[in-house]
Parts: C-alpha cells; sequence; structure tokens
C-alpha cells in the first residue's frame, strides 16, 4: 500500500508582544485584585506570543461573536494563504497538484469558509475535495493528519492540512477566574500546514495514529460558544488525567511499530502548558532534552492551539530518525502520530 509522507510544513505569525509587556499594558488592569494572576503569567513558560488583535492596542472583551467572526475571516485568510503557499514551496508542489485540502479550526467560523476562499485564492483545482475540522480544540492537528494520510494513501493524490487559529479574538470580559486568567496567559495565534504526498521519496511517512478519550473527564476542558466569542475552561486537574493515559497511548503507538522510547529521535509534544510537559517526560522517563523544542515553541509562540504541535514538528526538521507527534485537549483526548524518515 502507498505510504502517505509529510514533504513541506509552513507557518505564519502575526505580530508578537512580549509577556510581560501584554501583562503591565493590559491584563495587570484587566485581573486588578486577582492575587494570583501576576504569579499565573509569570509561570506560564511563556516569553512572546502572538496576535492579530493585541489587547494593548484594542480592548475586544466586550465585542459580540459575530464581530469576533467577521474579523477571523479577515484575520486568517492572509496567514492561511501564507502558511500553505510555505509548505507547498517546501515540498515542491504547485496549488494545481493538490487532490483534498482540509482545515482544522476552533476559533474561527464562517460560510464559505476558510476551505472554500483559500482553495480559490491559491488556484487549488475546481474538483478539490475539501474538509473542515472544527471545534476539536488543541489536539486537531492529528485527526486532520489522520483525515488526510488517509485520503492520501487511498486516492494517491497529495493533500494539505491547513491549522489556523486566533485565540486573541476571544478575549473575555474580566472575572475573578482562575482558569481565565491561566488560558489568557498562555493561549496565542498562528497558522501552520503540512503538504503529504503518496509514496514520496524524501520526508516522514505517516507509521502509526492513536487516540485515546477519558469522557469521564469531559468538564476538565471546555470551550464554550458565547455571546461575548468562545470562552476557555481549564482545570488545573488535566495534567492528572494525561498522566494516566501518555504511557499507554505512547507504549500502543511505538509497539505497533516495533518500536521502544529509546528508539524516538523526536518528541513533538504540544506545550499546553509547562505541567502538561513535565507530565509527558517523567511519565515516559524522558530526558529534559527531549522536552526543550516543544518549551522553546511554548516560550516563544505559546500556546497556539491545533497549530502548535505543526510549529513544534517544523522545528524538528533536522531530527533523523522516528518522531513521535502528541496533542491533547477537550474530551479529554490524546492523539499521537507515529512519524517514520523514509
Amino acid at each position: 500500500m502507498t505510504s502517505a509522507v509529510v514533504t513541506g510544513v509552513g507557518s505564519a505569525l502575526p505580530a508578537t508582544f512580549e509577556q510581560d509587556a501584554v501583562w503591565d499594558g493590559y491584563f495587570a488592569k484587566h485581573y486588578e485584585g486577582v492575587r494570583a494572576a501576576r504569579r499565573i503569567f509569570q509561570s506560564a513558560g511563556v516569553r512572546r506570543r502572538h496576535a492579530v488583535a493585541s489587547p494593548m492596542d484594542e480592548d475586544l472583551s466586550q465585542w459580540g461573536t459575530g464581530a469576533r467572526m467577521e474579523r477571523y475571516v479577515q484575520e486568517a485568510l492572509p496567514l492561511g494563504k501564507q502558511a500553505v503557499a510555505g509548505a507547498l514551496d517546501a515540498a515542491g508542489l504547485a496549488p494545481g497538484d493538490v487532490g483534498l485540502f482540509a482545515v482544522a479550526t476552533c476559533t474561527g467560523y464562517a460560510t464559505p469558509g476558510l476551505d472554500i476562499r483559500l482553495a480559490s485564492d491559491l488556484g487549488m483545482p475546481l474538483g478539490l475535495q475539501r474538509l473542515l475540522v472544527g471545534h476539536m480544540g488543541c489536539y486537531a492537528a492529528i485527526p486532520g493528519l489522520a483525515a488526510v494520510s488517509d485520503f492520501v494513501t487511498a486516492r494517491s493524490r497529495p493533500a494539505v492540512l491547513l491549522c489556523c487559529e486566533l485565540t486573541s479574538l476571544h478575549v473575555q470580559p474580566a472575572q475573578r477566574d482562575l482558569e481565565q486568567v491561566v488560558a489568557h496567559a498562555l493561549f496565542s495565534d498562528a497558522a501552520a500546514a503540512v503538504v503529504l504526498e503518496p509514496g514520496a521519496a524524501r520526508g516522514r511517512r505517516v507509521a502509526g495514529m492513536v487516540a485515546r478519550t477519558d469522557a469521564s473527564t469531559a468538564d476538565h476542558m471546555t470551550w464554550d460558544v458565547t455571546d461575548l466569542g468562545f470562552r476557555m475552561g481549564l482545570s488545573p486537574r488535566v495534567p492528572d488525567v494525561l498522566s494516566r493515559h501518555v504511557g499507554g497511548v505512547v507504549e500502543e503507538l511505538l509497539t505497533g511499530a516495533g518500536l521502544r522510547i529509546e528508539d524516538v529521535a523526536g518528541w513533538a509534544v504540544h506545550p499546553g502548558g509547562p505541567r502538561i510537559l513535565d507530565v509527558v517526560r517523567d511519565e515516559l522517563g524522558l530526558a529534559e532534552e527531549q522536552m526543550a523544542t516543544s518549551r522553546r515553541v511554548l516560550a516563544e509562540h505559546g500556546n497556539c492551539s491545533s497549530a502548535t504541535v505543526l510549529l513544534v514538528l517544523e522545528e524538528m526538521a533536522d531530527v533523523d530518525g522516528p518522531v513521535v507527534v502528541m496533542a491533547f485537549g477537550p474530551g479529554l483526548t490524546l492523539y499521537a502520530a507515529l512519524l517514520m524518515p523514509v
């Protein structure tokens, strides 16, 4: 059977701001009287982030959801186009070569959506197949990767997956709610794309995929649509749930390929926050340096929801050997993929 091979990765980032600057310039006043807020911002593991709407320049906290969705389309189109074009260039393909274009997002919706608008703008074929992966949250890149790799394998046509998340459009009104403080300390904006080709002689083939959902903890992480944008619920118990499942997920993934943890050359772990990375490191018995790329992405870019793990993967272009890609999100859900060098 023809393998689906990742042959190109691209990304696009809006304006950068420093974590300390956004605290001093906006959130210090926003969370005035919330004693733990400054400590949460300082311990988030984030030095700088990206935003299409910096709260230091414009306060969206009272915007209605309709206005936020209009802004999403305006801002997402150029970022998505840049990320997809970069991934296609890296793969050496033209937009006309693409058979399936999938878009994953949980931060904005419109119809016609990004998939239709970007496909037309980029010059993808009229007979293009399209897929929207919506509202899955931070782990959406991996089920998206599974879907496009299945298409590539079955149809022997190239496919593109774009993850585009603009969390800055969902800043919430000030509340004495530490879960909101954590969300506002972590989340950021980014677009990232990958190209997969059938049977390519270079790149990394998709060699395995494992999912695990613990529905008994569904209330630990939520993303609710409200009249004032989308509101994050983020329990401090999330790392504890992750610790119960990550070992089994990785064992299943690697055993299916006849590998052990020691055989893995790179760990592209979604940096949901510092404690998430600590749990993965400790439960799998990894060295701190094996978390370095994920921690660096968190520090330099923040948590960009579904796009983040693709940013980590992009930074691992020179890693020689098997790479495990992992992400976590609402459900609680864990997803892991194994990429093997061709």
